[in-house]
């Protein structure tokens, strides 16, 4: 790759100062575009590259997959954005997302990009024995396609001491300032671009937790019996307190063109790759400790987070309540592909680059649906998305995972769409949904579960 006179100046100072010195230093002068990442390209190019991508909005439809065209090391390949934020391990959070007060690694004026290298969770987990170069070798991975920063984080990972019960299981790359925003305001987040790092991903299911997870009791859940939960009961090693021996279940799965293979022989599945963030956030935690309850990773807020919605990919746009100076914007778990539901637990869960253009919209000027100031919300070129959680704040009392009280949040958040944005009447508005949207489950082993609805645009026109 040819090295860019900018590129090998910021090299150069991160070498010398340290990457969090550095950043630290352009943050504190007021740097943004190039200087706040130290191994962006100009802010001139990456602009002029991202607004040549998306002159028109929207990028296409949503979920189209980026291709996999080569392992992307950490800061290699081509970076879309004004700034280039890497999953560095003294920055990310494990299992924990930033709270309001948190400090943020890189910054963006409003209306600019960041590329966002992120890392996979699955291969570097304590029951997958916390060692992405074994794990992976063990799928018939070489060194070369496993990546450094995993590498780095599954060894060297110390801002808190680790507990696979308790923390989440994402590795969370931010937080991101983003100039002009404050509390009351919406983050418009675009994905522009999601680009496999690497040729394969990982599906896991785990002992008492997806669709047909072992009640906590260990009876069934309510619906099946004790034979048809998943992981099967005979191979639950929870008891032995030991990672590695619960017996819970990762399937490997290889990119091969757009689409990705598990299995083998009569067993053998092919889909299609739909790349996209699970996790995609502004800070809302008001806790100062990295580890409070509430910004565990595993379920989604009003905040966003982990909100795994399979439309959120390239070309959508996904609006969020702004609660901190700045946004504070971060992602994790990126997704290969993943089905509606969830169900096993992981959507094929492999490492992704991402290139986001984020907008500060103010109250009043109609950038943002009305909804999006107080819920998550949002869009692609095809449909508007209202949203639903079961219980978005409730991390610290118990987590209710009613999807009946999803479902009632998305049907009034598009109903307060379709009246207040659109001047639908809404006795009208509530027989349009139930004549012509869709209402789809996001997810349904988050704690707080998800059902998103799907209203098309061409319906509105």
């Amino acid at each position: 790759m040819t090295t860019s006179p900018q590129h090998q100046i910021a090299r150069t100072l991160v070498e010398g100062l340290g990457r969090r010195t550095f950043l630290r230093a352009a943050l504190g002068a007021g740097a943004g575009a190039a200087l706040a990442t130290g191994t962006a390209a100009s802010a001139t190019a990456a602009t002029a590259t991202a607004a040549s991508a998306t002159s028109s909005g929207l990028t296409g439809g949503a979920g189209r997959a980026g291709r996999y065209t080569g392992v992307l090391q950490p800061g290699t390949g081509r970076i879309a954005g004004d700034v280039y934020l890497g999953s560095e391990v003294d920055e990310v959070l494990w299992g924990y997302v930033p709270s309001v007060h948190a400090t943020p690694v890189a910054r963006v004026r409003s209306g600019g990009t960041v590329t966002i290298d992120a890392v996979s969770h699955e291969g570097i987990l304590e029951d997958q024995g916390r060692d992405p170069v074994a794990w992976f070798g063990q799928q018939g991975v070489g060194r070369r396609e496993v990546l450094d920063d995993a590498v780095a984080i599954a060894a060297g990972y110390s801002r808190h001491e680790r507990s696979f019960d308790v923390d989440g299981p994402h590795v969370i790359t931010g937080p991101v300032l983003v100039e002009g925003a404050e509390p009351g305001d919406v983050l418009k987040i675009e994905t522009l671009e999601t680009t496999p790092r690497v040729p394969y991903g990982v599906i896991s299911s785990r002992h008492g937790k997806g669709a047909l997870a072992r009640a906590a009791g260990g009876g069934a859940p309510a619906g099946i019996g004790l034979d048809e939960v998943m992981p099967p009961v005979a191979t639950d090693g929870r008891a032995t307190g030991i990672p590695t021996d619960y017996g819970n279940v990762s399937v490997f799965a290889r990119i091969q063109g757009d689409h990705a293979v598990i299995g083998s022989g009569r067993s053998r599945l092919r889909f299609p790759l739909r790349t996209f963030f699970g996790t995609m956030g502004v800070a809302r935690a008001e806790s100062t400790g990295l580890t409070a309850p509430e910004a565990n990773s595993i379920p989604p807020t009003l905040g966003g987070g982990n909100i795994d919605i399979s439309q959120l990919g390239t070309g959508s746009a996904f609006y969020l309540p702004v609660a901190a100076e700045g946004a504070l914007f971060y992602v994790g778990d990126p997704h290969m592909a993943m089905g509606d539901g969830e169900v096993a637990l992981t959507a094929m869960e492999g490492s992704l680059r991402g290139t986001f253009r984020l907008t500060v919209c103010k109250p009043g000027s109609g950038d943002a649906p009305s909804v999006a100031y107080s819920y998550p919300f949002a869009e692609t070129d095809e449909a508007w998305i209202p949203i639903g959680l079961s219980d978005p704040d409730g991390s610290v009392d118990g987590q209710s995972s009613d999807l009946d009280v999803a479902m009632r949040r998305a049907v009034v958040n598009a109903l307060d769409f379709l009246e207040h944005d659109h001047g639908v009447d809404r006795t009208v508005a509530y027989a349009y949904l139930s004549a012509a949207a869709d209402f789809v489950v996001s997810q349904v082993v988050d704690r707080t579960v998800g059902v998103h609805g799907l209203l098309r645009k061409a319906d509105l026109a």
